[in-house]
C-alpha cells in the first residue's frame, strides 16, 4: 500500500508540492482547499495527465477534513501569498488564524502523521503547529533552509559558472531576512567557495539570497514563489517516507542546540522516517553564531506575539 500525503492548500504551491509527488511516485496524496472545485479540478488535470508521464500515484481533491485520516504526511501550504512590499511577518497574524484551523482539524484525524509547515511566516507558523498540535518536535518541521540553501547554491553556481549540481551549500536561521548563509561551508566539488570567489562577491550572494523570495514578489508583481518551495518540500517527504535520513537544513525545535531555547530555527537536520532523526550541530565561527542568535531573536519576538493569540 502506498503511503498516504495529504496537501493542505491548492493554491500554486500546494498544487504544484502535490504533482510533484505524485509524478515522482511517491505517495498518494489528498489535496485539500476550502474553496470548492479548486483542489477537484486541479486534482483531475493532475491526473489526466498520468497516460502521458507515466505515473501510478493518485490524487483525490477535496473540501472535507475527514479524507485526510491516517496520512503519514501533512504538508501545509494553506494561507495568504506575499505582495508587493509586504514581509513575511506582515502575513503572521492572517495566517496564525489559518494554520490553527488546519491543524486543529488534523491532528486528531491523524495522530502519527508528520506535519511539514510551508506557510509564511515559517518558523513562527511551526512553533504554532508545534504548539497546538501537541506533537513531538521532531514530528514538526518547517520548510526553509532546503529553499533558502537551493536559492544560494544557484546564485553560487551562476556567479562561477558552473552547474548547480556542483555546488553544497546550506542557509542557517529563521526564513526571513535574518537568514544566515555561511559561506565556509559552501563548496564546489569539495573546494570552498572562499578560494574561488571574492570576499565581496560571497557578500553579494549572500545578501540576494536573503531577499531571494522577495525578488521573485517584484518580479512577479501578483503572487509569490512556487516552483522551488514546492520542490523543496518534496525533497523533504522523500526523505522521511524512504527512510534516506538525507541531511538537510530544517526548520525544527530547538531547546539548547546551538545554545537556543526554545525556538524553530534553521539548521541541518537528519530526516528519517521518524522525522528528525538528529540535529546536526556544526561548528560556527563567531560572527555566524551571533548573526544565528540574532536571527532566532527575531523569530522569538514574533513567536511571542502570535502565541498570545492563543
Amino acid at each position: 500500500m502506498k503511503n498516504k500525503v495529504t496537501v493542505v492548500g491548492a493554491g500554486f504551491v500546494g498544487a504544484t508540492c502535490a504533482q510533484r509527488i505524485v509524478e515522482k511516485d511517491i505517495a498518494n496524496v489528498v489535496l485539500l482547499d476550502v474553496v470548492e472545485g479548486l483542489p477537484q479540478g486541479k486534482a483531475l488535470d493532475i491526473m489526466e495527465s498520468a497516460p502521458v508521464e507515466g505515473f501510478t500515484s493518485k490524487i483525490v481533491g477535496t473540501n472535507e477534513y475527514k479524507d485526510t485520516e491516517n496520512s503519514d504526511i501533512i504538508v501545509i501550504v494553506a494561507g495568504m501569498a506575499r505582495k508587493p512590499g509586504m514581509s513575511r511577518d506582515d502575513l503572521q497574524i492572517i495566517n496564525a488564524k489559518i494554520v490553527n484551523e488546519v491543524v486543529m482539524n488534523v491532528k486528531d484525524l491523524s495522530p502519527n502523521a508528520i506535519i511539514i509547515i510551508v506557510t509564511n511566516p515559517l518558523d513562527v507558523m511551526t512553533y504554532l503547529t508545534f504548539k497546538i498540535s501537541g506533537f513531538p518536535g521532531q514530528r514538526v518541521i518547517g520548510m526553509a533552509g532546503i529553499l533558502d540553501s537551493a536559492r544560494y547554491r544557484y546564485f553560487i553556481s551562476q556567479a562561477l559558472g558552473v552547474t548547480s549540481n556542483q555546488v553544497q551549500a546550506m542557509v542557517f536561521g529563521g526564513h526571513g531576512d535574518s537568514m544566515v548563509p555561511i559561506p565556509h561551508y559552501a563548496t564546489v566539488n569539495g573546494i570552498p567557495i572562499t578560494q574561488l570567489l571574492s570576499k565581496k562577491k560571497i557578500e553579494e550572494i549572500n545578501q540576494r539570497t536573503k531577499n531571494g523570495g522577495a525578488e521573485i514578489v517584484g518580479l512577479l508583481k501578483m503572487g509569490s514563489a512556487y516552483y522551488a518551495p514546492s520542490a523543496a518540500a518534496v525533497e523533504m517527504v522523500k526523505s522521511i517516507l524512504y527512510n534516506e535520513n538525507k541531511i538537510l537544513p530544517c526548520s525544527v525545535y530547538l531547546n539548547g542546540q546551538y545554545g537556543l531555547e526554545d525556538v524553530y530555527c534553521g539548521v541541518p537536520v537528519k530526516l528519517s522516517r521518524k522525522g528528525v532523526e538528529k540535529i546536526i550541530e556544526l561548528e560556527l565561527t563567531k560572527e555566524e553564531k551571533l548573526a544565528l542568535k540574532k536571527s532566532s531573536e527575531t523569530v522569538k519576538e514574533n513567536i511571542i506575539k502570535v502565541m498570545a493569540l492563543y
